[in-house]
């Protein structure tokens, strides 16, 4: 039986993780262009080669986790030695470097690729933890709320009061060296935050699932039970592109706001007497909508399946994306409307991703008597990676397609491509996962039967 103490410490980790990955989707790429001084080409380009690399890595960090053996466990001693290069690099990714542009761009490869590096060497044990915290299904689709529940609150926050601090720190100063400093010091407050949740994921939970063999298999056969294992293909494919309709929709968010909304990021609105961003409240917002799909997640799958909630849940999402392209600069209340609606779509889908790369180890060791958790967990990692650096890549190229240029009046051209990164292009993410869970074949009723089976095999060992 999971303890509420240990359901809420698994979600700590996310929460910790989920609030450096907003920052880097919501606000870096408009960070490098608007405020470190980069072309939106180059950005694209940076983030297609760095992320593409690492989520290579992700495999290599499963593997590595798979073969750990402490008094710890696999995978908590990653969150125990990590948390703190991880919150440490992550406030030097916002630096601005007095160089010249050429030797800023050298830094800011250098500096992202070792976030994603860390970030790989963190988040795969992370997630590779709900694989063997328990054997029962249903525990892992409540752990799986709890993650994505605590992953949203701690966006939630960061979103809504990441500008606002932003502007505390710089003096309200539109000077580009203040911004600098402001997003500089903002940052380190976030990344304190992750540390101390990290630390306490790893201090509140537990591993408990052996394998059944007690010896790990050879890389080879690791691997081979891989490639070989189609349900992986598929939530690989899945959740590429459900990254891709997120990336897109997030990275384009402040542009949106700043470009065809015309809203003056340091203005603020004040809401309860707290001083908002108006793009800031709508992320956020967002971010709430978010949790409560990932509340509805669970009894939806339990009722209908995690397949059909999932597909249910992506085409409503296709459709309310693109009515968004119809929206005029004044339509505020419709636009905040439709994010929360899409975003209850979004929220809805993720734990059940997370669930069924556990039902996906489930699988492999029910086919092949090798259990391989932290390389299974590592290709959602990998997929996130994938998907965000497709996304974002795309979106830095066609802001230069379209003629884009940081801090200056758009043209008519560039404002319909700002428009259609929050409409047309994410859909065309949810038109594709779609029609790759569509052929997902783990039925609840198939496993039933492979969780009975594996536990008749471990009472045996």
């Amino acid at each position: 039986m999971i303890s509420l103490k240990e359901k809420i410490g698994y979600g700590f980790g996310d929460m910790a993780s989920s609030m450096f990955w907003k920052l880097f989707g919501m606000y870096l790429l408009f960070f490098y262009t608007d405020v470190f001084g980069m072309e939106a080409a180059a950005v694209g380009t940076m983030f297609l080669i760095t992320r593409v690399w690492d989520s290579f890595f992700d495999p290599v960090v499963g593997i590595l986790a798979d073969r750990t053996e402490t008094r710890w466990g696999k995978f908590r001693p990653y969150l125990l030695f990590l948390a703190i290069p991880f919150a440490v690099i992550g406030v030097f990714t916002f630096f601005t470097p007095a160089f010249s542009s050429a030797d800023k761009v050298i830094y800011a490869y250098v500096t992202y690729s070792l976030m994603m590096i860390v970030y790989s060497g963190i988040n795969v044990p992370y997630a590779s933890l709900l694989g063997v915290m328990s054997p029962d299904p249903k525990d892992r689709n409540v752990l799986s709320t709890y993650r994505m529940a605590f992953a949203y609150i701690g966006s939630f926050v960061t979103l809504l009061l990441f500008m606002p601090m932003v502007n505390y720190f710089s003096g309200n100063s539109k000077v580009i060296e203040d911004q600098q400093h402001g997003w500089f010091m903002a940052v380190i407050v976030i990344a304190i935050a992750c540390a101390v949740l990290f630390l306490l994921c790893f201090a509140f939970t537990r591993e408990r699932v052996k394998p059944i063999r007690e010896k790990q298999a050879p890389l080879k056969d690791d691997l081979k039970d891989l490639l070989r294992n189609k349900p992986w293909w598929i939530l690989l494919g899945a959740g590429i592109s459900a990254l891709l309709f997120n990336s897109i929709r997030d990275g384009a968010t402040v542009y949106y706001f700043k470009y065809y909304v015309e809203e003056d990021l340091f203005g603020t609105v004040n809401v309860l007497n707290i001083p908002l961003v108006l793009s800031g409240l709508y992320l956020a917002l967002g971010q709430a909508a978010n949790i409560l799909g990932v509340v509805l997640a669970a009894p939806l799958s339990n009722r209908v399946g995690k397949r059909y909630t999932y597909m249910g849940a992506m085409i409503i999402a296709t459709a309310l994306s693109i009515l968004f392209y119809g929206l005029g600069s004044n339509d505020l209340i419709f636009i905040f409307i439709l994010q929360v609606l899409i975003s209850i779509c979004a929220g809805s889908i993720f734990p059940l991703l997370w669930s069924m790369y556990a039902d996906c180890a489930d699988y492999s060791e029910y086919k092949t008597g090798n259990r391989a958790t932290g390389l299974i967990f590592s290709s959602s990692s990998m997929s996130q990676k994938l998907g965000w650096a497709i996304g974002t890549a795309m979106t830095g190229w066609l802001l230069a397609y379209f003629g884009f240029e940081a801090n200056q009046v758009q043209n008519a051209e560039t404002i319909s491509g700002i428009r259609m990164f929050m409409s047309v292009f994410p859909a065309v993410g949810t038109i594709l996962s779609v029609i790759f869970i569509y052929f997902y074949p783990l039925t609840e009723d198939k496993l039933k039967d492979i969780t009975k089976e594996l536990e008749k095999r471990r009472r045996h060992l």
